[in-house]
């Protein structure tokens, strides 16, 4: 059959449709996944075109996925978050959505909170059990979207669910039924479609709920689910791992549109995040994430570094106010008390801090030689430098002209007393032993005591 692509708007063959093949014995992949050695990535050498659509954007799962792997949050909290991922995903919407459970009063409580704002986005979704009880909650919540659990591979088919694919499927689309029914778009979310056999269920499934959602004229999000962080970037791998190849293939052969696609991933080989860039790359809208990118085991893909994804592919914010990046970090730290790694990009204590000496004469110099960008205008947060044995004089006067915020041209020398006096200082404490860095306090208490010999009026003054 010869068709026109909404896509390209060409001419294609697709001379095959792909039916549901129901296996007796799950399909396990054991040559890619052999469980006893690290998973293989084949390759088959097939390309599938680079696509990004027009609008790309990013969906939230804080208050779902992220919640499962930390303490509850408060209504308050949950309150306070989304105000701050609404301020930075700014008044185009580029955080759109952002999913709640509702199971519980403090739940369907924060859902009611955070509504009252009256904010636009992102839109408030809710993610429950494929069950009728359930889409009633929902629709009697007025929300309009929620998430369906359609767990994709046969480990989970065959080895939780003990069902053959094609049961699966028959549960999996009398839930969309009921979604249906009550007037609710379904977002259908392919858990572990990184293991799942790709032409033999995923694409077939697929195509029923296309059918499916076409007689209903309510439309189907997919939501692929790389559940164990197994997919990879890379061009020319095969399938079920590519993340490009998973995209392209919901596009050319279920028709699933752009903005109907979104790609959930996890860090489990520390590719969250350029699976996530693929996924918009080759073709889907949106890609899922969560704040500090907490979430189950490794985590899910972090919200912020996607907002810099989004800004380097595009070439612009489009109003996204990343400030709001600092402010949920310090929200989280002091808040909620989660303690974030140092070395974290962007909200880590020390992700735009150094240590060595020669980095800090570079910074004293000229920041933009070891800062990755203007962190103080895009983040408020200067670059900074810890006062350790290896800070030199340099690493103590760019602290000082940090810490008295001296412009460019009243800048603290690091051949001033006061900053020789320090050093002499650091150097004794290391010498006698000393493992950990100089602390602020200890810093402030120090310039106290040698104020007087510095020639710089700003410190003597």
């Amino acid at each position: 059959m010869i068709e026109i692509s909404k896509k390209t708007n060409l001419l294609e063959q697709k001379s095959y449709k792909y039916q549901l093949q129901d296996v007796s014995e799950p399909n396990l992949y054991r040559e890619v996944y052999p469980y006893d050695e690290v998973p293989k990535v084949a390759f088959n050498h097939r390309r599938v075109p680079i696509g990004m659509p027009e609008e790309i954007f990013i969906t939230d799962t804080t208050m779902r996925d992220g919640q499962q792997s930390v303490e509850p949050y408060t209504v308050e909290e949950i309150v306070e978050l989304y105000k701050l991922m609404s301020r930075l995903g700014g008044p185009k919407g580029i955080i759109r959505q952002t999913e709640f459970f509702i199971y519980s009063k403090k739940d369907r409580d924060a859902v009611e909170k955070c509504r009252e704002l009256g904010l636009k986005f992102p839109e408030i979704t809710t993610w429950i059990r494929a069950s009728k009880e359930d889409f009633k909650l929902v629709r009697d919540m007025d929300i309009k979207e929620t998430g369906i659990l359609v767990s994709s591979s046969d480990y989970h088919i065959f080895k939780k669910l003990k069902m053959t694919r094609s049961e699966a499927m028959k549960l999996y689309l009398s839930a969309v039924h009921d979604a249906f029914e009550a007037g609710i778009r379904p977002r259908c979310h392919l858990e572990d479609i990184t293991r799942a056999d790709f032409y033999g269920f995923v694409v077939p499934f697929v195509n029923e709920l296309q059918k499916m959602s076409k007689d209903a004229g309510i439309p189907v999000k997919i939501r692929a689910c790389d559940t164990m962080g197994y997919g990879v970037p890379y061009t020319e791998v095969a399938l079920p791992r590519s993340v490009p190849g998973i995209v392209y293939g919901l596009q050319h052969y279920s028709d699933v549109p752009s903005e109907m696609l979104e790609w959930h991933g996890h860090n489990d080989f520390y590719k969250a995040v350029t699976n996530a860039s693929s996924a918009w790359l080759y073709g889907a809208s949106a890609v899922n994430c969560s704040l500090l990118g907490i979430g189950e085991r490794t985590g899910n893909i972090p919200l912020e570094a996607m907002v810099f994804e989004y800004a380097s592919l595009k070439g612009t914010l489009d109003g996204m106010d990343t400030t709001a990046i600092t402010d949920i970090a310090e929200f989280f730290k002091r808040k909620i008390g989660y303690e974030i790694p140092p070395m974290t990009p962007f909200v880590g204590k020390n992700f735009n801090v150094t240590r060595a000496g020669i980095h800090a004469d570079g910074l004293l110099k000229d920041e933009e030689i070891y800062n990755i960008f203007n962190t103080k205008k895009i983040l408020n947060r200067g670059a900074g430098v810890m006062i350790t044995k290896t800070s030199g004089l340099a690493g103590i006067a760019y602290w000082l002209n940090e810490h008295f915020m001296f412009g460019k041209d009243n800048q603290i020398d690091k051949r001033d007393p006061l900053v020789l006096a320090i050093k002499s200082w650091v150097d004794e404490e290391y010498e006698n032993g000393r493992q950990n860095s100089i602390s602020d306090a200890e810093m402030e208490e120090k310039i106290k005591e040698f104020a007087h010999l510095s020639n710089h009026g700003g410190i003597n003054g």
